[in-house]
């Protein structure tokens, strides 16, 4: 059931780098027709090659972006709260170049792409933070682009553990935070090739039982990693 967006939920997404800066007023216009909306696991919000209708804004749970071809699919991005996506559609009134859905029960804001062009043309501050948000996700995308093309699959699977590794503050024991299925699709890989990289991973430190990753030798896991400043830091 779709639910009027309150005032703390408005409070919530104006912290998002997309709205910080913007005018009230302009604001207050950009979100007067959103709506909230509760989802159960596994439900298809949109499906690509439909018209962006909405702004989203993932406020709990968590949403898979993913696309598919010649009855094939593959993961392109997973979502954590508080987060928007298709940003790139909704300025330009296109089609959705991927699918998304719900991993679990999740709370998602959507807002009318019609508001959200109109304030792009009214508000320069909102229309700089939209600027801002393409181009980090332009970056991004380079990024994975290399990562796909000149690491091999045994190299982008010990980039993403340590990726992993770095994000729980260096804990030798963690979780591989995804499904491995999602993430061999993530990896541009198979299922069996993931497996069969997880093996080939353990003379470098790594053991995996299950969604369980140790780390047992961080600095050679590294050291064939070999990580880069410019494909594996978002910041850069």
């Amino acid at each position: 059931m779709a639910i009027r967006l309150s005032d703390d939920e408005a409070s919530e997404i104006r912290n998002l780098q997309l709205f910080s800066g913007m005018d009230d007023e302009n604001f207050s216009a950009l979100i007067r027709g959103a709506y909230v909306q509760n989802f159960p696991p596994q439900i298809e919000l949109f499906t690509e090659g439909e018209t962006s209708d909405f702004l989203h804004v993932v406020t709990g749970g968590s949403v898979e972006l993913f696309a598919t071809w010649n009855g094939r699919e593959t993961t392109m991005a997973t979502l954590q709260p508080v987060s928007t996506f298709i940003v790139a559609a909704t300025v330009k009134a296109a089609p959705y170049l991927m699918s998304a859905r719900t991993l679990e029960k999740s709370r998602v804001i959507l807002v009318p792409s019609e508001d959200v062009r109109a304030i792009f043309d009214a508000d320069p501050t909102f229309a700089r933070n939209v600027v801002t948000e393409l181009a980090h996700g332009y970056r991004g995308i380079v990024r994975t682009t290399k990562n796909l093309k000149l690491r091999t699959s045994l190299e982008r699977l010990a980039n993403y553990l340590l990726h992993r590794h770095a994000n729980e503050d260096k804990a030798d024991e963690f979780e591989l935070g995804i499904e491995k299925r999602r993430l061999a699709s993530y990896l541009g890989m198979t299922p069996e090739n993931l497996s069969r990289a997880i093996r080939q991973l353990r003379p470098y430190g790594v053991e995996i039982e299950g969604s369980g990753v140790t780390i047992t030798d961080a600095q050679r896991l590294r050291a064939f990693a070999k990580p880069s400043r410019l494909i594996d830091d978002p910041c850069s």
